[in-house]
């Protein structure tokens, strides 16, 4: 062989070696591109599923509804995937769903009990990989939405916790409120009644005994009309905002004339002339803004108290 066909060889076999180098090169630069777009597939179903949370924070029926749309195309293959959610009672699935022998599943894990499962299925045979026909960054993917789901489950169980103790204590404050108030009534009601009865019995004997009693014992009537009236003072307070615009004893012939006594039966009780009593009626209607109006004095007294009880 000459020395020309032998360099034309060499020549050959180096162009043969540096095809196959570049091929080699093109190939794995091939499936180089193939794992990126596979990598990129998968960050983008986390980034949406992340998003679909945060848009659907109460309601994770809509998360699940999502999720469980998002998983087929993030798949090596998603033509030939489809994929199911089940969370407890209910479950969630792609349209074109069909339970497959190829599957890869993940469980739904919330607060330390398994309350579902993270499904994805091959509608047909596909060549082994690492898990079946899966690769091991799908399982990669299917654990971390699985632990998204079960977090956002979390979340959105605390949340809903969190306002039925919220509107219990509203309620409870309610009902607090409304105990109170309707205790305040009764009590009112009650020192109502007992004030009452001292106007129309009591205070009655009482001025006829003053009448009948020496000077030495008037001391002690005196005491027991005191006592009395710390009795009542906490209705006399809540009761009649025309107490505090009149003098003792128009204060008194005022209580008289609320409890339905005549100007005769007042003026019998406490020892003066009707016409006496008619001045006091006269003053109280004045310091009450009642002067010529057509206003009848006991009801207008009655009325006032009826309006303070329900304060």
């Amino acid at each position: 062989m000459s020395q020309s066909n032998e360099c034309l060889v060499g020549n050959c076999d180096t162009l043969e070696l540096l095809q196959g180098q570049l091929l080699s090169l093109q190939q794995e630069h091939q499936e180089r591109e193939v794992q990126l777009r596979e990598r990129i597939k998968e960050l983008d179903c986390l980034y949406r599923l992340t998003k679909l949370i945060e848009e659907n924070e109460d309601s994770l029926d809509q998360i699940l509804l999502g999720a469980v749309e998002l998983l087929p195309v993030s798949w090596q293959h998603p033509v030939i995937t489809c994929a199911r959610i089940r969370f407890r009672e209910q479950t969630f699935q792609s349209n074109n769903f069909k339970a497959t022998q190829w599957q890869q599943k993940a469980p739904l894990i919330v607060s330390g009990l398994k309350e579902g499962t993270v499904e994805v299925y091959y509608l047909k045979k596909m060549p082994r990989l690492d898990e079946g026909p899966f690769l091991k960054e799908e399982r990669l993917l299917i654990d971390a939405v699985s632990n998204h789901i079960a977090k956002a489950a979390e979340r959105i169980n605390t949340l809903r916790q969190l306002q039925v103790e919220r509107q219990a204590l509203q309620d409870a404050n309610a009902a607090l409120h409304d105990s109170l108030v309707q205790s305040q009534r009764d009590k009112r009601k009650f020192a109502a009644s007992i004030q009452g009865k001292i106007d129309k019995i009591i205070s009655p004997i009482l001025y006829a005994l003053q009448k009948e009693m020496k000077t030495s014992q008037l001391e002690y009537l005196e005491l027991l009309k005191k006592y009395l009236e710390d009795i009542t003072s906490p209705f006399v307070e809540k009761s009649g905002l025309f107490m505090s615009k009149l003098s003792p004893v128009e204060f008194q012939i005022g209580n008289m004339i609320k409890y339905g006594l005549s100007t005769k039966e007042i003026a019998r009780i406490r020892g003066i002339s009707p016409a006496t009593v008619n001045r006091h009626r006269e003053s109280i209607r004045r310091k009450l803004d009642l002067t010529n109006r057509k206003v009848n004095l006991t009801s207008y007294l009655n009325n006032i108290v009826d309006e303070s009880r329900q304060d």
